[in-house]
């Protein structure tokens, strides 16, 4: 088998992914359902573009996928003409989607009856760190694989984890972004009582950067300023926020663990994609709470 790798899904991540794979020389095989992702792929050096998911499962020994849910990851593995259909034995499938644990079980099972080994490898980090390399990926499956797939890791990020068997980076990345998704909302009603209190936001931004305090973290660092400059052009969109906080619930509900704060939240996510804002950044929920006081916290 060629030592090629593939990438399917060309979108916001996986676009700037394939990027970064073909400036460390790695010469990707990609395919995607758009035209328009798969021409921009193309015009970085080394890329080949394939017909199908099967014709990229058939030219490489090591394959990515970046794609939206469970439904998609399915199909592009399993489907007619899928992954599966193209494969030879030994290849490894690395699964960077934010997916259901289940979804992942159920392809690293079906592949592994056709000789292939499945990764499941969801990332931290937005648009920018996809871009600039410095993705954070979250590995889970055959722990004596991931020095296979590490070089390439290593290309499109600056580091990675291994934290168990399959649908373990899964189960991980859920928990995390619906500790986002919490964050995000509590952050805005922080926001709206700065407003609403006549605090100057200015300088509670500065305290809260500057003083060492709990109320700190990366989400606060790197959105309080924008909400308040009224920027909410999207890293990552809301309704992707939607559908992990939905899927962080259902994780914690099969754990049979209460989360009435993460509740909350999603039905915060579900006004905000109700009201039109679903293709905004995720911040973007910031939105509902500012309807509920009826005033933007812009200036």
């Amino acid at each position: 088998m060629s030592e090629r790798v593939g990438f399917i899904g060309l979108g916001t991540m996986g676009g700037p992914m394939v990027a970064n794979l073909a400036k460390a020389g790695q010469a990707p095989v990609v395919h995607d359902a758009s035209a328009a992702a798969t021409a921009a792929a193309a015009t970085h050096a080394g890329v080949t573009v394939a017909r199908s998911p099967a014709d990229v499962a058939s030219q490489v020994s090591v394959l990515f996928t970046c794609l939206p849910n469970d439904a998609i990851v399915k199909a592009v593995y399993l489907g007619a003409d899928g992954i599966t259909s193209g494969a030879r034995a030994g290849l490894v499938t690395c699964d960077c989607s934010t997916v259901s644990p289940e979804a992942t079980l159920d392809v690293a099972k079906a592949v592994a009856a056709r000789g292939i080994t499945h990764m499941d490898t969801p990332m931290l980090g937005s648009q920018p760190q996809a871009v600039s390399g410095e993705i954070f990926f979250i590995v889970g499956g055959d722990q004596a694989t991931v020095p296979v797939i590490a070089p390439y890791l290593e290309a499109m990020g600056k580091l990675h984890m291994y934290v168990g068997p399959s649908a373990s980076g899964n189960r991980v990345k859920l928990i995390h972004n619906g500790l986002v998704a919490v964050n995000a909302v509590a952050v805005a009603e922080a926001l709206a009582v700065v407003v609403q209190a006549g605090v100057d936001p200015a300088t509670f931004y500065e305290v809260v950067r500057k003083g060492g305090g709990m109320a700190y973290g990366t989400y606060f660092e790197r959105r309080a300023k924008r909400i308040f400059d009224g920027d909410f052009s999207p890293t990552f969109m809301a309704e992707l926020m939607l559908k992990d906080a939905g899927l962080a619930l259902d994780l914690a509900r099969a754990a049979k663990v209460p989360t009435p704060i993460l509740e909350e939240t999603k039905r915060t996510y579900d006004e905000a994609i109700a009201k039109g804002w679903g293709k905004e950044d995720f911040s973007a929920v910031t939105h509902v709470i500012e309807q509920r006081i009826g005033r933007k916290l812009s200036t």
